[in-house]
Formats: C-alpha cells, sequence, structure tokens
C-alpha cells in the first residue's frame, strides 16, 4: 500500500450520501487507501450566519486534509456547500494549507449525461459538458490543478487518483476566481 492521504469528501448529501458512505467504507475501511473526512447532515447549524459556517467548514473540517475529492452527481452543481467547500480546500490560509482536488463522476451523472460524457479506457473524463458540474471545480479541471474521473472500484486505482491529487497541489495553481454561491440553484445547468 502507497501513501495514504486524509481526504475530504464533499457531495450532495441528499441524492448521493449513499455513495460517499461506499467510498469511505471501501476506501478507506476496507483497503486503507484514504482517511475519510466530511461534513454530514446535522453537523453543523444551518442557522449559522453564511461567514461563519466557512468558516467552520475551513478551519474544523478541513483542517487537516490534504485532498478534497467531489463526487459529481446530477445535481452537486447546485450545492452551495459544495461550492463553499471546495473553495475553501483550494486556499492556502493560517490553519489549512491548500488541498489537492479531484472529482470522480458517479453512475447517476454518468446515465443522465451519457450524450456529451466521454471518457478513456482508463476512466479519465475526456469530455462533459462544463454547466453540468460544480463551477469551481470545472474551472480547476481547465486549468490542470484538478482532474475528472469515473466512478471506480479498484482501489489501486483511487490510490492513484488521490495521490495524483496530492501531487498536482505543488505545482499548479488553483483557480478560485469564480463568484461564492450565496445560495442553493436550481435548474438542469448553471449559468455563467
Amino acid at each position: 500500500m502507497g501513501t495514504r492521504h486524509r481526504v475530504f469528501v464533499s457531495h450532495h448529501h441528499q441524492n448521493d450520501h449513499a455513495r460517499k458512505k461506499i467510498f469511505e467504507l471501501r476506501f478507506g475501511n476496507k483497503y486503507g487507501v484514504v482517511v475519510p473526512g466530511s461534513v454530514d447532515l446535522g453537523d453543523i447549524d444551518p442557522n449559522l450566519p453564511t461567514d461563519r459556517i466557512r468558516q467552520k467548514i475551513r478551519d474544523e473540517y478541513l483542517r487537516d486534509t490534504s485532498v478534497t475529492v467531489v463526487l459529481v452527481g446530477t445535481q452537486t452543481w447546485q450545492r452551495k456547500h459544495v461550492d463553499w467547500e471546495i473553495a475553501s480546500s483550494i486556499r492556502d490560509t493560517e490553519y489549512n494549507p491548500r488541498s489537492g482536488l479531484l472529482g470522480i463522476v458517479l453512475p447517476s451523472y454518468e446515465e443522465e449525461n451519457s450524450r456529451t460524457l466521454g471518457a478513456d479506457r482508463r476512466g479519465n473524463v475526456t469530455s462533459y459538458d462544463p454547466y453540468s458540474i460544480p463551477p469551481r471545480l470545472h474551472d480547476n479541471v481547465q486549468c490542470g490543478f484538478a482532474t475528472l474521473h469515473l466512478w471506480s472500484e479498484d482501489h489501486e486505482r483511487i490510490e492513484d487518483l488521490v495521490h495524483s491529487a496530492y501531487a498536482r497541489k505543488a505545482r499548479i495553481a488553483p483557480d478560485n476566481s469564480f463568484p461564492s454561491f450565496v445560495n442553493n440553484r436550481s435548474g438542469t445547468r448553471w449559468q455563467a
């Protein structure tokens, strides 16, 4: 087994929580590829001011992580917390050094977006509708800081992807210029 990384898993809680649990159990518990971390429903009081929620995510949940994995489902791009988690994880702060970034396309997304989604034989995503994934993730795929891959059950593949994301963070600057979400969004695609 190679180097284990503490991984923060960002996802759409309502739609993709079961896949997040599978990811953590399979790659954290069974194979020991990652040390999982994430925010679960009820962990942070939703009535707190937005700035306080963002600070808690950054200082309490991302503090010891080295890679953020975004599980990309059909509506992941709509969630303000996913946007905030990505933004916080790719910032260098006093308490939280920048994390690597990796997107994993879930089977639900793959089914719904089969006409625009392309991948090579290893599962590296080669084409997709940029308006159907989290905008901040898309920007970082474009600049080379992040990569996007199909869901895999192969623990060696996931270990390699996580380690590559970790290594990239020292070589490539992230793009954190997209305006932060204020609210959750709706619709089938985001607008520039």
